[in-house]
């Protein structure tokens, strides 16, 4: 999948609403990415690694795993 102009350096890409991380070069739904993006509620970590998202209580998306919409914090 080809990365958002936003987050063209990150690998994982955290979504706000849902506290779930889609690591962008495994995952091929792009329609969901694309809402991320548009809605503005995409988070990218520092380090982008998988640990450190799951230190901020983000867990790895997986295709057909839903969450409840939350508003986002900040």
């Amino acid at each position: 999948m080809e990365r958002p102009i936003r987050f063209e350096h990150a690998r994982f890409l955290g979504d706000k609403r849902t506290q779930l991380v889609y690591d962008l070069d495994e995952w091929e739904d792009e329609a969901i990415i694309d809402e991320i993006v548009e809605q503005g509620v995409g988070l990218q970590f520092g380090p982008d690694t998988l640990v450190e998202a799951r230190n901020r209580g983000y867990t790895l998306a997986t295709p057909g795993k839903h969450r409840l919409h939350r508003k986002p914090r900040a």
